[in-house]
């Protein structure tokens, strides 16, 4: 039976959101409502992986736990295999699941949907998507859209990720950026240098597709809010009242 970490990447670093994963939510860091809905997704520990002492101690504070990882990382991918390799030298885990942290308003069965791509032993990543029924989104460049043909009721192999406006008749899907890892394929993922198609793009899995790994799509009902804008923060206060 196969062991699952929820790693939640959080950076103090944000533009346009300063000190982001601390925002206050109904008297909660925006953080440690990404960890609780993650917990309650009940398929493993759910810790956050963080630079700042700050984000640490309010993620203890609240019951939570929290592991320190270097500043210097490019990505989230990055920094939860720091976390991994600190929490499990014993390679006792095998499935790694990365939630960002600034979606407090995510369906905990949608983090648990990620895992089930992940029972077709040729898949090495697992990501969601949701259909996407705001047209505006279709010519948005901060949508990124999956394609790919479905496989089983419910599940996409994600052949094309990209930003640029979804062609053709539909469906079309919005990718959300969650991520299910096989143990290897992470720790194969961050050797590998950006690709071509990721650099232009802007989208890091399309460094896994261009080095031949599989990612399939578990498709979901919703999108969740991401929070990267004072905007964004009132919404999920709004969301989340009560």
């Amino acid at each position: 039976m196969s062991r699952t970490i929820i790693l939640i990447p959080a950076r103090m670093a944000s533009t346009r959101l300063p000190g982001k994963p601390l925002a206050d939510i109904h008297g909660l860091p925006m953080i440690v409502h990404v960890q609780r809905r993650a917990k309650e997704a009940g398929i493993g520990e759910a810790i956050v992986a963080t630079d700042s002492e700050a984000v640490q101690a309010a993620v203890e504070k609240a019951g939570g736990r929290a592991v320190m990882t270097g500043s210097g990382h490019l990505s989230g991918s990055d920094r939860i295999f720091e976390a991994l390799r600190a929490l499990d030298p014993e390679h006792r885990v095998d499935i790694v699941v990365n939630v960002q942290g600034d979606l407090p308003t995510i369906d905990p069965a949608d983090i648990r949907a990620a895992l089930g791509p992940l029972a077709d032993p040729a898949v090495d990543i697992a990501t969601l998507a949701a259909a996407i029924r705001d047209p505006s989104e279709l010519t948005n460049p901060n949508v990124v859209k999956v394609a790919g043909p479905i496989v089983s009721p419910g599940r996409m192999r994600g052949l094309t990720f990209t930003r640029a406006d979804a062609e053709g008749a539909g469906p079309h899907y919005h990718h959300i950026g969650l991520y299910a890892y096989r143990r290897a394929a992470l720790e194969r993922f961050v050797t590998l240098p950006p690709s071509p198609n990721e650099l232009r793009e802007r989208l890091e899995q399309l460094r896994a597709l261009d080095n031949g790994m599989r990612i399939d799509v578990a498709i979901v009902k919703s999108v969740p809010l991401g929070v990267d804008t004072p905007e964004d923060l009132a919404k999920a206060r709004e969301m989340l009242r009560g």
